[in-house]
């Protein structure tokens, strides 16, 4: 099949291109999309809309072993003219949560010397359920000429199959319900009779939070024909840096204990499914490991960006800069991929956690994703494509547009470790001496990483901590820090370094929580008893007098490879070199930003017995950050 060329966002090339393609021709006499100031109209009533469900066949795929092909849900809602010969675009939300989840135990993360689970109680996985679509997708974009298709995950709901957390199984499901909409595969009645999607363009926009953005990367991931734009939203890249990362088990926050494998017995919600696709989740629970936490086929086979090479969709891509679930190393990596392949993107990047950006900016939002579904699903050449690449929440409620991310002008500058906690541009005076200098703390797993570094620059015997002196002007930070520190490790089992980048200085800074007020949007044709309208909200905030900006752990088992485990000696120096999370961080004036080094990450690692002994050479360690400002220090 011939593929066609990629073109970079934006370029004048691909706007003309966009002005050939042109909204589908409507039959002669019949109903046809509007078009106003650039973009579609809402003309068509949610009320009157169709709604249909197909189950259609996931061909080649049989991830329960019953010698069938599995199947997958997929709910649809459509104008009602589309039987009366309109064609459209869909946009498509595939999730394994539609139908809620199971109650499930998260694994135990208290381990003895050699990583095995203690006899403890075991924690309870509380995942959220996705939220229905209700509301906002089919209120604001049905009657501006969309179908919306709902595609429950293999193993959920009314699908067969089981559910294997990420890999190639899963990413078959709405991949088949992509052919289905261009006529390759087969669909079916709850009666089992063929149908077909004569009203389909065969266009199709992914969308979701989390797992259901996930699911879009993994679909573009396949490069599936039909499928134009991905708008992956706090979604994972690559499931071992969920669950894992720097070689290491870590946690996604607030999920400490869950892996692959609680996962898929949370979403197993099919009928019959503890019986059917037992045998499938203790395998997941048998690859994963716990144990060492390496890289592996497993692991690899979740992957996205092994196969970023044959995205063909455009993607504008959305992500909370203090998401500590999926943690912005996920969209960063991936931001990486797609631009080295040039492929057409945008990217949101606001100051709030794991949430959708409905929530905080509803109606840029809904005009941006309104012009961008517009010009890859009608090719219009609307507003959104010509606009400037990078949305970026500097503060609660201040947004700046870039030409790109990370921002322009950002480059790695060095920071040097001096004894004593200090922490600056120059290398600490008298490197003889200095270079014999060493300071050392010891591991626990009672206290948190906040409790850790709350108190410096005071001491603490259970972390070390590096400040710079006030700094005279603001300092920002944009992209992905990295850390490289020569330590020795003794007396205890903890094989885990993590490093902290830390904004320390009395500031409103964002809480998470939404908080509403007051404005009420009205934005689409709402069905009886919903007006399509949404009471506005925006991010909490609170003074606090520090806040940890990223954090990133390595694994010392695994300092030359994450798929290959080698203990270090104990007391022996080497030097460990690891990445922080990606950020976007204005450091403002008079503020000091740190570095602060422990063992034990509490919510988010492993915890081994205590009393590992980190012993570090700061004159021979260094902290590297993107900064586009960095007075001298």
């Amino acid at each position: 099949m011939r593929r066609r060329k990629v073109l970079a966002v934006p370029l004048a090339s691909m706007i003309a291109l966009t002005l050939a393609w042109g909204p589908p021709p409507a039959a002669a006499g019949g109903p046809s999309i509007v078009v106003r100031d650039g973009v579609t109209q809402p003309v068509f009533s949610r009320a009157e809309a169709i709604k249909q469900t197909v189950y259609v066949e996931v061909a080649g795929t049989d991830s329960d072993g019953d010698g069938a092909s599995d199947r997958v849900a997929v709910d649809i809602l459509r104008p009602k003219e589309t039987d009366q010969g309109l064609k459209v675009p869909v946009i498509m939300e595939s999730s394994p949560y539609y139908a809620g989840g199971n109650d499930v135990a998260n694994h135990v993360v208290d381990v003895d010397a050699d990583g095995n689970p203690l006899p403890t109680l075991r924690a309870r996985s509380d995942k959220l359920t996705a939220e229905p679509f209700a509301g906002y997708y089919d209120n604001y974009f049905l009657p501006r000429g969309y179908a919306i298709a709902l595609v429950e995950n293999l193993g959920s709901g009314r699908a067969t199959g089981c559910p294997t957390t990420g890999d190639r199984n899963e990413t078959a499901g709405p991949k088949a319900a992509i052919d289905w909409l261009n006529g390759r595969a087969r669909g079916f009645t709850a009666e089992g009779e063929p149908v077909t999607a004569s009203w389909a363009t065969g266009k199709v926009g992914m969308i979701g939070v989390s797992y259901n953005g996930t699911l879009a990367n993994a679909v573009a991931s396949t490069g599936v024909e039909g499928l134009e734009t991905i708008v992956p939203i706090a979604a994972i890249s690559s499931w071992y840096d969920y669950y894992r990362a720097g070689g290491g088990v870590v946690a996604p926050g607030g999920f400490q204990g869950e892996d692959a494998d609680v996962l898929a017995k949370y979403v197993l919600t099919r009928a019959d499914g503890q019986r059917v696709c037992g045998p499938v989740v203790d395998r997941l629970t048998a690859e994963q490991d716990r144990i060492t936490g390496d890289y592996s086929r497993f692991w690899d086979a979740r992957n996205y960006l092994r196969d970023v090479d044959k995205v063909r969709a455009s993607v504008f891509l959305v992500h909370g800069l203090n998401d500590w679930n999926v943690k912005t190393g996920q969209f960063a990596q991936w931001w990486r991929a797609l631009a080295r392949r040039d492929v057409p993107r945008k990217i949101w990047l606001h100051q709030g956690t794991h949430m959708n950006p409905f929530s905080l900016r509803t109606a840029e939002w809904l005009r941006q994703l309104h012009g961008w579904f517009d010009h890859w699903l009608y090719g219009l050449a609307g507003g959104t494509a010509r606009e400037p690449q990078a949305d970026v929440e500097t503060a609660p409620g201040t947004w700046q547009r870039y030409r790109s991310w990370p921002v322009p002008g950002a480059v790695p500058v060095r920071l040097h470790l001096g004894t004593g906690g200090r922490l600056g541009l120059a290398p600490p005076a008298g490197m003889g001496r200095a270079g014999l200098a060493r300071e050392a703390f010891t591991d626990q797993k009672s206290r948190t990483a906040e409790q850790l570094a709350e108190s410096a620059p005071a001491p603490d015997p259970n972390r070390l901590a590096y400040l710079t002196s006030p700094l005279p002007a603001d300092v920002r930070v944009s992209g992905t820090p990295s850390v490289s520190v020569t330590a020795s490790l003794s007396g205890g089992p903890s094989p885990y370094l993590t490093a902290l980048l830390v904004d320390y200085g009395t500031d409103v800074r964002p809480t998470g929580t939404l908080v509403p007020t007051g404005e009420t949007l009205c934005y689409g044709q709402g069905v009886p008893g919903d007006t399509g309208c949404t009471p506005l909200r925006t991010l909490g905030t609170a003074t606090t007098p520090y806040m940890i900006v990223s954090r990133g752990w390595l694994d010392t088992r695994n300092r030359h490879r994450f798929d290959v485990t080698e203990p270090p000696k104990p007391g022996r120096e080497y030097t460990f070199r690891w990445d922080l999370q990606a950020t976007d961080h204005v450091f403002k004036k008079g503020h000091r930003l740190g570095l602060v080094i422990l063992s034990t990450d509490r919510d988010f690692t492993l915890r081994y017995p205590e009393g590992t002994r980190i012993t570090l050479a700061p004159s021979r360690s260094a902290f590297t950050l993107p900064a586009s400002v960095l007075p001298l220090l």
